[in-house]
This record gives C-alpha cells, structure tokens and sequence, in this order.
C-alpha cells in the first residue's frame, strides 16, 4: 500500500497590511497543489518569508527571520519574497541556507521554482525590474487564516517618489486592479461571512489614476450596489489629494463606507513637507480635513506623522504640534525618521540625533492621546456597531472581547465567542484610549441595514 507524504509550508510575514494580504494569496497557490501549511515555528519542508524593506530596520528583520527558518530545518527550501526580495535579491542569496528569492511580482511561479530547486538543487533568482510592470498581479484570497476583518488588494504600486521612501522602487509604478476583480472578490469574501471589508493598496486612495474613465468613488458605487450582503467597507489609506468632491459625495450618501479615514501627513510644516517632496502644503491638507469633517460630522480621522526628518529645527517641529492640534485627529501614528539607504532623505546632510527624535516623538505621542481620547468622550453613552475580533488582550479569561467600532474606536465589552465577526450594538460606558468600556446591547439582523451615517453633534 502506498504511503502519501504531506508536504509542508510555513509562512512569517513582516510589514504591512499589502503583505500580511499576499501571504495569504500565496498560501492558496500552495492549498491548490496539497500542501499542508504548518506554524512558523515547526519544522516545515518549505519556509516562505514575506519580507518588509521600509526601513533598514525591516532589512534587518527580515534577515533575522530567514536565518531562523535555516535553523529550524537546515534540509528544508527557503523561499524568500517580498519588498527586500526584490531590492537586494543578490544580498538575500548570500545568506547561507537560502534557495530561492521571488520579488514582488509573479509569485504564482513559486511553486514552479521550489520544484526546478527540488530537481537541479542550485539558487535561483527570480527577481525581474519591477518598474517596467505596468499589469496589476491577480492573487485572490477567498478567506483569511486568522481575522475577523478581510483586506481585499485594490492596487499596486506607488507614484509619488517621496525623498524617504524606497517602495516604489520595491513595488513598482501604481497598477490598478480591474473593478469586475474587485468586485467578484469582494463577494467571494462577504460569501465566506466576512462583514467588513478593507480596501488596501500601496498608495490605496490613487485606485483608478491609471484607469480610463473609472476611480475611486466609482469603485465605492459599485461595491456598495453590486456585493451582495456587504455591510461595511474601509479604506485603509487615502492622501489628501484624493480626497476629491466626488469621494466626499460618496461617503456621505453611503450607508456602508465607514466614518473613518486614515489621511497621511507626515509633517506640519510647509518646507519639511517640500524636502520630503509630499505634494501639498499644509493649507490644502487643512482646507480638505476641513471640507470632509463638514461633509461627515463625528468622522474619525486618523495619520501618520514622521518626527526627526533630516534638517528638522525645533520651529518646523512646532508647526507640525501646531498643526496637529489645529485639526484634531482621533488618532496618530508617530514615527522617528528612520534613514533607508537608497533614498534622498539618507543622503541629506542635518540628520538628527536620536535623542533629539525621541523627545519630539514622545510629545506628540502625548498630543495624540489627548486627541484620541476627547474624540471618543464624543461618544460616551452612545450605542456604536462594533465587529468583535478576538478575546480582550489584557485579560484573556474574562469574558470580554474587543473589536472595532465604525468610526475605528476599540472598544471592550462582554460577549459571546459566536458573536466573533458579526455586528453588534453597543453601548459606549466609559470612554478612553487606547480601548473604550462597552456593555452589550444586541446583534444586528443580517438584513437590517448597517445605519453608518448618524450625524453626531
């Protein structure tokens, strides 16, 4: 009688939320052909690192994780991909152990490779020039390992060419997904019983500049009219340029595009945003936050914001603070700069000492969590629809889980693990940052529309 072997795959992805998304597609090119996918941890006959170049520290990273993986089975196919794949294929290759490096394109051949590996046994690099891509790479997943909310990839590629920024050259020129792709995913997703779903990209609020005669609030139509028990849709990232009229118009005659927005902007101050070659001025930023906030009372808005870029003088810091407290977000992401190599900003004379980038850092962080929590004062006693996610991190016994309102507050409240994906009504108790107090009030009917526009004085 014959005995079948399993082969088997672990995953590790570094980085963003583009990545963690393109794990899981190339997860499912390995289900269609029978493997078997085990944790990171165990030993694994193939290892699949998704690596992250960001930053030098993403480098870094990820070549502690590959070395780990030849470690753990020293016989075992190392396949690395990812955006350090493809910027430094020749210095992933020198690692002992590692046979085979795929870029940010084509990972469909990946099986292709790991079997010519199997057979020839010599490296390969697949990598090719990323910036002569101009076609968007199908990779669909049906449903997710592990979250209650489900990415769907509208786009690739960014054309913005930011001073500290290495991704376009890691991930290409922007490339949009065909709308009838999106769409047939996102029914696929909401099918599989996810409410909620995140459209995200690389520079994800661009979808559609490469289309003819279709964009962005086109796409949010189309998803909202033609997917089939769709409750919400998130945007993961838009810049403010792409904050048109027409995107307004959108969110708020919309019953299911959240009242949430991430709207990156770096800095607060004019001639830093110009070194880091950002393409507007502060005054447009505040003149957009200001037109959608009227459009949409009680809209979260979220940022990223970098302290410490080269140059950086403690007024041009103090514009940013400024300007953050000017406009109010309900949240910030704070990064110190962090020189990549190969980008302008690495180049520049003026780098600021670290000791300097952790006070700013620490100041705004201050700033923001003041913010965060006067945005969800806003809220207290008010009945929000909240996706519980998983048990409370903190107390994993008690009974509580969190999960994210509408407007991207974290709330915590007592329910039931059958609860975990669908939409509930709850009652905000006790405001706070970075999680809110919540009490139960009910599950949403599937057919009771989600009502995500309620004005909040």
């Amino acid at each position: 009688m014959e005995v079948l072997t399993v082969t088997t795959v672990a995953f590790h992805t570094l980085g963003c939320k583009v990545n963690h998304y393109e794990t899981e597609a190339i997860w499912q090119f390995f289900k269609e052909r029978q493997y078997e996918r085990v944790d990171f941890d165990q030993i694994a006959d193939v290892y699949v690192i998704n690596t992250c170049t960001v930053t030098n520290t993403g480098d870094r990273k990820s070549r502690q994780v590959i070395r780990r993986a030849v470690r753990k089975n020293p016989d075992a196919v190392i396949c690395v991909t990812g955006c350090y794949a493809q910027t430094s294929p020749d210095e992933i290759l020198e690692i002992p152990g590692v046979d085979i490096v795929v870029g940010t394109q084509e990972r469909k051949k990946m099986l292709d490779y790991i079997e010519k590996f199997k057979e020839e046994r010599k490296p390969i690099n697949a990598v090719k020039n990323i910036m002569k891509n101009r076609v968007f790479e199908e990779m669909d997943v049906p449903s997710f390992t592990d979250r209650t909310r489900a990415s769907l990839k509208i786009q690739e590629g960014c054309n913005n060419f930011c001073t500290f920024c290495i991704i376009p050259w890691a991930r290409g020129l922007m490339r949009s997904r065909p709308p009838e792709d999106v769409i047939k995913q996102a029914q696929q997703l909401v099918d599989a019983g996810y409410k909620e779903i995140v459209l995200t990209g690389i520079h994800t609020g661009g979808y559609g500049e490469d289309l003819e005669d279709y964009n962005l609030a086109q796409l949010l139509r189309d998803l909202e009219a033609k997917v089939k028990g769709l409750k919400r849709i998130r945007i993961s990232s838009i810049e403010a340029s792409q904050i048109t009229d027409e995107v307004i118009e959108v969110l708020d005659q919309s019953k299911k595009v959240v009242r949430h927005l991430h709207i990156p902007m770096q800095s607060g101050s004019d001639t830093v945003l110009k070194r880091m070659r950002r393409k507007y001025t502060m005054e447009f930023y505040r003149s957009r936050i200001e037109k959608v906030k009227k459009a949409l009372p009680g809209l979260a808005i979220t940022s990223d914001v970098i302290v410490g870029f080269p140059g950086e003088t403690e007024e041009e810091f103090m514009e940013t603070y400024r300007s953050i407290q000017e406009i109010g977000f309900s949240e910030l992401h704070v990064f110190p700069y962090s020189q990549r190599t190969g980008t302008p900003a690495a180049r520049m004379k003026d780098q600021i000492d670290d000791e300097i980038k952790q006070e700013r850092v620490h100041k705004l962080i201050e700033l923001s969590d003041q913010q965060a929590k006067e945005y969800a004062s806003l809220y207290e006693g008010e009945v929000l629809e909240v996706i519980p996610e998983e048990p409370y991190k903190l107390n994993p016994d008690s009974g509580l889980y969190e999960g994210y309102s509408d407007n991207y507050l974290k709330v915590v409240f007592p329910c039931s693990e059958d609860m975990v994906g669908k939409i509930v009504k709850v009652k905000i108790t006790k405001a706070g940052y970075p999680y809110n107090e919540g009490q139960f009030v009910r599950v949403m009917d599937d057919d009771e529309e989600v009502a995500n526009q309620v004005a909040h004085i």
